[in-house]
Parts: structure tokens; sequence; C-alpha cells
């Protein structure tokens, strides 16, 4: 039934939630983000779950149970040797497979102390979010996601990368429907209760284009200025939306104040 499966989301959800809070706390000047990727698949594995990213996908599969992307990576960044150093800004992606359900968050956080510039890019990608998630309701267009979140970020000065999208997510990783962070006239389908997707923009103080590292899975900004996102998974109810991914203690994680 619709309830047993939300329950299961819920449940799925609030593990990842607290999985990204967890490794999100490990965060530190001199830490690699393969330590953070480590302890991502043991939590995973610990909270009785699956990392979703590692192995997923083909030509290649991603290698890692976590995506970590520092400063000028959009997205979809491969945790390896590198040590994150104070000033950094890094993304972590976490999703999790558990009771037959992916529960899929992110959050940006700070490295030890970061410039102004850098703080406001990940407040108002924060707000981006939060501003996308009150418009979520059933008989809502999806576009009506794309422009709140185009809206508070351009704003602000800072630009939407269009490239990646947030999407449906169950018991498969990534499935309709397809949520544009950007306004587009053409994506207005009607949201219903029960349809449960993330809303993950990914905003920068630069250009939104973006160029693809020899690894076929980083993305980076074009001009190498830095970009921020977070993400919730969520689901439509009877009279508006109910975020799956929350910590249990109901707070954001990441930086940026909420």
């Amino acid at each position: 039934s619709a309830s047993a499966s939300s329950l299961v989301g819920r449940r799925t959800g609030s593990a990842a939630g607290e999985i990204l809070r967890q490794v999100g706390d490990a965060i530190a000047p001199g830490v690699t983000t393969d330590e953070l990727d480590a302890l991502c698949h043991q939590l995973c594995i610990e909270a009785g779950g699956y990392p979703s990213p590692l192995n997923y996908g083909t030509s290649p599969p991603f290698p890692k149970s976590i995506c970590t992307s520092v400063n000028e990576v959009i997205c979809h960044g491969v945790p390896d040797s590198r040590v994150l150093r104070d000033g950094d800004i890094v993304n972590l992606d976490v999703t999790c497979f558990r009771e037959g359900v992916n529960g899929d968050t992110n959050a940006t956080f700070f490295v030890g102390s970061v410039d102004p510039e850098s703080q406001r890019l990940v407040r108002v990608t924060r707000e981006c979010l939060s501003q996308a998630i009150a418009v979520v309701r059933p008989g809502a267009p999806i576009n009506a996601i794309g422009r709140a979140i185009q809206d508070h970020a351009e704003a602000a000065g800072f630009s939407v990368v269009k490239a990646f999208v947030g999407h449906g997510v169950g018991t498969e990783f990534h499935t309709r429907p397809e949520i544009l962070h950007y306004f587009h006239p053409r994506a207005d389908e009607i949201m219903v209760p029960g349809m449960t997707f993330t809303i993950e923009p990914m905003i920068s103080v630069g250009a939104w284009q973006q160029r693809m590292w020899d690894d076929g899975w980083t993305a980076a900004t074009v001009d190498g200025k830095r970009t921020a996102q977070f993400e919730h998974t969520m689901v439509v109810t009877e009279d508006g939306v109910e975020l799956l991914t929350l910590h249990p203690d109901g707070r954001w994680s990441g930086d940026g104040g909420q």
C-alpha cells in the first residue's frame, strides 16, 4: 500500500539523513575524500543498507560509495587521496539502498573557515532548495520547482546548472519524473500524491556550463568558480509534501544556516 511504501521510504530516507550528518561531522582540514568514502560505506552497511553509488552505471561504473564534490566540482566527484584544505567547500551526496528503496540526499559543508562569498553561495543554494520544497503540492506543475530555484538564485547574482536534474526515486535510483532546476514551459507535468522525487539544485558563482573530467563522472564549472548543492528526497502528500531524508532530529545537515 502507499502508506507502507512511504513508511519504508521514511525509514530509508532517515537512515540516509543520519549517514550524511555523520560523514559531514568528519569533515576537517587534512581529511581525504577517500576517508569520507570509507566512513560512508561503513555507515551504510551498519544501517542495514548498501551505498547506491557503488558500481552504479556503466562505462565506467562509479567506483565509490559517496560523491564528494569540492569547490568547482558541480556533482559526481569521485573520492580520492585529495586532502581537504581550510577554506574549501565540499558537497557530500549520500544515497542508501535499504528495504528495497533508495534514499538520496546531499548537503554542502565548510572545511574550516570559508570566505564570505562562498558562505553566501552555500546559504543561497540551501535557500533555493527550501523555496523549491515550498511549491511542492498536488496540482502544481513540476516547472514551479525550477521557477522558484531560478528566481532565487539569479536574484542573488548566481547561476543555475542546467545539465543535471532532480529525479524520481524509489525502488530504482533514477526514474521519472525529471525535475529541472530552472524554469522550462514544457516541464509542466502535474504533481500528484505519492509522486516521490529529489530536488537537488546546483548553484554556481559564475558560469552554469559544465565540463567533464576524464574519469567520466566528475562535472566541474567551465570557469573554475565555486558551486554548491543541497538535496532532499520527498513525497507529494494529499495536502503538500513530506521530506523523507531529514535527519531524525528534523534539522537539515550542511552549512549555510536554515
